[in-house]
């Protein structure tokens, strides 16, 4: 690999610096637009996305060569640290990943947060978001890294809370629906404080897996950790190399939501729709998977020292989340609910390809698979929770039992929903769903791994599931006849209507893209894989040693082909049945007792989010009532005055020594005398 070290900001350096530089400069600013007009600030905070956006554009040439910039500061001269960025292939696509569809969200947002009070505060946490993940993304160590991610976990604690007054419509969840006495439905400030808790323990898991690093390496940069390993030989010794890379994967399951920190992520529904796009697209919980796909290489070059157990827990925790999540998703009745359970989803996809890559003979192909379907993920999801707040900002309503045959008044939207959810539902050839999933389910074929083939199996039953919900979605939304609440805002003068240009491009061109790159899918991963084969030859010296099954139509697995239209096939045609055809009912599968059972045991979230709350909160509350009550309120309660009276009868007593009567001091005093000597005479 060609590098081009630098010093400061000199030359290309100063391209990837500005990057991450230019959103920050622009939260900075927009306070100081307060009392200017709506059109003003919204256009400004725009700019200020695509200019970091078009930097990140300037270096994309070097990142699809192979190159990379590696440019420098003094930081922590103490220390030895020193501030950098690494603009290498990994960072360059991503960063591009990042700004350009942060922008599209950006244009969106100037129409969806029209006439919204508080704008400027919105602008400075979007702005403040994308520089802090572009920071994480393009940071030549782990402490740079510590300094993004805690910034995302802060913007998104402010924006998932955006309508901090907890107006009714902003909640998620049904009002009234309560498991084990823990509501099952939450308000925009609880939600914000439930996402800053459960990423507080992630954060200090990764906090405590880099330091253990550091005390062994006396370095957090990424070169210089693979350059000089002899700290991972140390750590090995002492049982530490495995513990420490699992503490640094705790990071990512608290920002990836992953389980079994992925409850957070439910709730975060709260804020407005164009926030739940960046976190589900670009920021935020795409922030985990890009810290394993950044450490692990690292990791794996490290092979000598068997740090495979390592990506066995990534594989592990991936595969429960995409399985747990995915049979939520099928029973829920809120759109963006839906969206959000398939996003947890797809990212434990993206994990068990990280995972299984580190357990295989050929690294690339499972790494590659899971970075394209990151893209491809990042593209659709983005498109889809932006059509659902286009239609949520017509219906007024989460719910996808307040809407219905939309497809008549909201063609556009549903057109281009329509393509977006093909691709997350993985629809053969046509979109980049299909080519990443198919990646996916080749790279868990191929792997000499022993578990594999169950990894396999739960990959092919969640794309089943994937495809189930996602054409249920559709129809609830696009098919059948219009809602109650749709004909009480028709009888009202409501009429159901389009939304603005400024809204359904964005999200159209995000939609296309995905069905684009889904047309030219093999090509595509091919030079994805080829990119990365480069990469993590040059960088780790990771080469592909096993040689992948070529055969079959255009490169494809045959097992994994079949299975991925199998899949489509299976789940699509269950959903195409029961919700948009509607020759089904799914209400009467219902009516048996097993499977009403099985729909509550999913309505419920499998109980974990109300174990939860009792491990978390119930228990230690009630800990704490019954030691105030007890401890506090009878023994401490009971000590003070003990102590209070004991000092009172002291003082008593030394106060009827004081008599005033010289020759009684002098007599007690010659007493004490006689007595010391006494005792020393002994």
């Amino acid at each position: 690999m060609v590098g081009t070290e630098t010093i400061g900001f000199a030359g290309l350096g100063v391209n990837a610096w500005l990057i991450w530089m230019i959103p920050f400069i622009g939260a900075a600013l927009i306070p100081a637009l307060k009392n200017k007009s709506e059109r003003v600030k919204s256009y400004i905070a725009v700019g200020f996305s695509f200019l970091s956006a078009f930097f990140a554009l300037s270096i994309l040439p070097i990142g699809l060569a192979g190159n990379e910039i590696h440019s420098q500061i003094p930081w922590f001269s103490a220390l030895n640290l020193n501030a950098g960025v690494l603009a290498d292939p990994l960072g360059i696509i991503m960063s591009n990943l990042v700004a350009w569809i942060s922008a599209s969200i950006f244009v969106y947002s100037i129409s969806y947060m029209h006439g919204e009070r508080s704008l400027t505060r919105y602008w400075f946490f979007m702005l403040f978001f994308i520089g802090s993940m572009q920071l994480i993304v393009l940071s030549d160590n782990l402490l740079m890294v510590f300094f993004g991610w805690e910034g995302v976990g802060l913007a998104s604690f402010a924006l998932i809370g955006f309508w901090y007054t907890d107006r009714k419509k902003d909640y998620v969840g049904r009002e009234g629906h309560v498991v084990w006495g823990i509501p099952m439905w939450a308000s925009p400030t609880h939600s914000g404080i439930k996402a800053f808790l459960f990423n507080r323990v992630g954060d200090i898991m990764m906090l405590s897996g880099m330091f253990m690093i550091f005390a062994y390496a006396g370095t957090f940069g990424f070169k210089e950790l693979l350059s000089d390993q002899s700290w991972a030989q140390e750590m090995m010794q002492q049982n530490l190399l495995v513990p420490a890379a699992v503490l640094l994967f705790g990071g990512a399951i608290g920002k990836s939501a992953q389980f079994p920190l992925n409850e957070w992520l439910l709730e975060a529904m709260t804020g407005p729709t164009s926030v739940s796009a960046l976190i589900h697209a670009a920021t935020m919980v795409k922030a985990g998977v890009f810290l394993v796909a950044r450490i692990g290489p690292l990791f794996f070059a490290l092979a000598v020292f068997n740090v495979s157990l390592f990506f066995e827990v990534v594989a592990w925790v991936g595969a429960i989340t995409a399985f747990l999540l995915a049979t939520q998703a099928l029973v829920n009745q809120e759109i963006k609910k839906v969206l959000a359970y398939s996003t947890g989803s797809q990212i434990g996809y993206m994990m068990m390809a990280l995972g299984i890559a580190g357990l295989s003979t050929n690294f690339v192909d499972g790494y590659t698979a899971g970075f394209f379907h990151m893209i491809s993920h990042a593209l659709f999801k983005a498109s889809l929770f932006m059509a659902a707040g286009a239609i949520l900002h017509t219906v007024g309503s989460r719910f996808m039992y307040d809407m219905g045959g939309l497809r008549k008044n909201m063609k556009k939207t549903y057109i281009f929903m329509l393509l977006a959810s093909l691709s997350l539902a993985g629809a053969p050839l046509i979109t980049s769903g299909f080519w990443s999933k198919d990646a996916i389910f080749a790279s868990l074929l191929e792997s000499s791994y022993s578990l594999s083939p169950y990894l396999f199996t739960i990959a092919v039953v969640i794309a089943v599931m994937t495809a189930f919900y996602t054409f249920r979605m559709v129809g609830l939304v696009f098919f059948g006849k219009p809602s109650k609440n749709m004909a009480n805002m028709e009888s009202k003068g409501q009429r159901i209507h389009e939304v603005s240009k400024m809204m359904w491009i964005p999200f159209a061109i995000l939609a296309i893209s995905s069905i684009a790159i889904g047309f030219v899918g093999f090509a595509f991963e091919a030079q994805i894989h080829g990119l990365f084969a480069h990469y993590l030859s040059n960088t780790f010296g990771i080469s592909e040693r096993g040689e992948g099954d070529d055969g079959g139509f255009l490169g494809l697995n045959p097992i994994a082909a079949i299975s991925s239209v199998g899949a489509f096939g299976v789940g699509g045609y269950l959903g195409y049945l029961f919700y948009i055809q509607r020759k089904a009912d799914p209400e009467k599968i219902r009516e048996n007792v097993v499977s009403r059972a099985m729909w509550q045991f999913l309505h419920n979230r499998w109980y974990l989010n109300s174990l939860l709350y009792w491990i978390g909160v119930v228990i230690p509350l009630a800990f704490y009532r019954l030691t105030y009550k007890y401890f506090e309120g009878i023994f401490i309660n009971g000590i003070n005055p003990a102590l209070q009276y004991s000092m009172v009868f002291m003082s008593k007593v030394v106060k009827v020594t004081q008599t005033g009567n010289i020759q009684t001091y002098l007599y007690v005093f010659s007493a004490g005398i006689i007595v010391i000597a006494m005792l020393l005479l002994m």
